[in-house]
């Protein structure tokens, strides 16, 4: 399995980091690692989540929780852990 280095939230000094990681704990109530994979590059993470939730929560012919559900499929099947 590959390695990515991802910079956990007590260490995110970047004040854009630092806000998109305190975003996703008020709102799941932890930093996923789908979130904590780009977040070496601040706006990478930004343009990460802004495709993500394109592509999760736009306008498609599948509701959000079947594309949450697939995206659940694929990533167990690829052995992804986020």
């Amino acid at each position: 399995m590959a390695y990515v280095r991802q910079m956990e939230p007590g260490e995110a000094d970047d004040p854009l980091l630092r806000k998109i990681y305190d975003d996703a704990v008020r709102r799941a109530g932890r930093v996923w690692n789908i979130v904590k994979v780009t977040s070496l590059d601040a706006r990478m993470t930004r343009a990460h989540l802004g495709l993500y939730r394109e592509v999760m929560l736009g306008s498609g012919p599948l509701p959000p929780r079947l594309r949450e559900t697939l995206a659940v499929v694929v990533s167990r099947a690829n052995d992804c852990h986020y």
